[in-house]
Parts: C-alpha cells; structure tokens; sequence
C-alpha cells in the first residue's frame, strides 16, 4: 500500500527525483521506471551497442542519484537533464572507444544526435539548423576544435593532442570559433524577433 495520497506513478518529475535524492525505495524505483526506456534510448542512439547503452544507463541513474541535490528546474525539465547526463555519457563512451579525430564530414551527424533527445525533438530542427548552418561557415579547423570542446568535450590540450597543434592555437580555434558563433546566432536571433513581433 502505497503512503501517497494519490499513485506514485502521478507525481511530477521533480518530487520521484527528489525521493531518489533521499534514497527513498518506492520514489526511487519509480523515477528509474518513469525514465529507462528514454535514456536507453539516448544511450543506444549514440553508441549503437545495446550492452555499452545498458551500462551507460545505470551510470546515468547513478549520477542523477549522485547529483539531485544541484537539480536546478531553471535550467530546464527533468527529462532534459536526465537525457543530457546519458548523452554526455555516451559521448564520452564513444569517444573513449575511438581513437581517430572526428572528420569535418562527420560534423552534421554529430549535431545531429546531440539535438535528437526526445524532449527536444520538436523545437530542434530549427534550432540545429541554425546551429548546423553557423558551424558550417566555419574554417574546417575551427569547427572541429569548436566540436571536440563544445560536444565531445575535450579540454584545450586534448584538442591540441588530436591534431598536432601547439596548445596555443587550438586555444585559439576555440576561441575564434565560439566567438564567430555567437555573432551568427545572436544576429539569427535578432532576425527572428523583428519577424516575430
């Protein structure tokens, strides 16, 4: 018998994560039943491999047992920060498997996957449109630094590593990247608003 008023299974988000955070069993249980499905599916959209997905949805679990207390609603839903610990999870999974520097050809997949969560499947077309169109005016070298830092989130020094540059320059790249970046989609943005008024 369950010592809510209404089923568990109808508490929002936030209150099944917060009994996670507290370690309560039935809250616990709960919270991993209401969200498995979606980040395994993230898992397996990344990797491709169904037993490395399974791994890293127990991570995922465990880290959002480990991190609920700095939950922050503000930033945005549960799900969404859920499905982003299994996305950078699987990231890292996948880049610690391969060895070799992402190819610019390989860049619009990778800004594809990172947009494809399902929570915000419906407003990312155009916002990775926006995001893929930036990225590719781009020099090349920009753009790979701006993907290994921004997406596979590898520091200065790995980057410079990956493609035998000083550490300076791929600093730089970074730099000049996020810079240019924002220019393109903060003037998107300013477009958008006139129209939208």
């Amino acid at each position: 018998m369950s010592r809510f008023r209404f089923p568990v299974g109808r508490l929002p988000d936030e209150a099944l994560l917060s009994g996670l955070a507290t370690g309560d069993p039935e809250l616990s249980v709960s919270f991993v039943r209401r969200f498995q499905h979606r980040v395994f599916g993230v898992a397996i959209a990344v990797t491709g491999d169904p037993q490395l997905a399974e791994d890293i949805a127990q991570q995922t679990f465990e880290r959002a047992w480990q991190h609920a207390q700095i939950y922050d609603s503000r930033r945005g839903s549960v799900t969404t920060w859920l499905t982003t610990i299994a996305h950078n999870l699987a990231i890292d999974a996948v880049r610690s498997r391969r060895p070799e520097p992402l190819a610019p050809e390989d860049l619009d997949a990778v800004l594809g996957a990172v947009t494809e969560t399902p929570e915000q499947h419906a407003l990312a077309d155009e916002a990775s449109t926006r995001l893929r169109g930036a990225v590719a005016q781009l020099p090349p070298e920009q753009g790979r630094a701006l993907v290994m830092a921004g997406i596979y989130g590898m520091t200065a020094q790995q980057i410079a590593d990956r493609e035998q540059i000083p550490l300076g320059t791929a600093k730089t790249r970074i730099r000049a990247a996020m810079g240019k970046l924002r220019t393109a989609l903060a003037s998107d943005r300013r477009g958008g608003d006139d129209h939208g008024q």
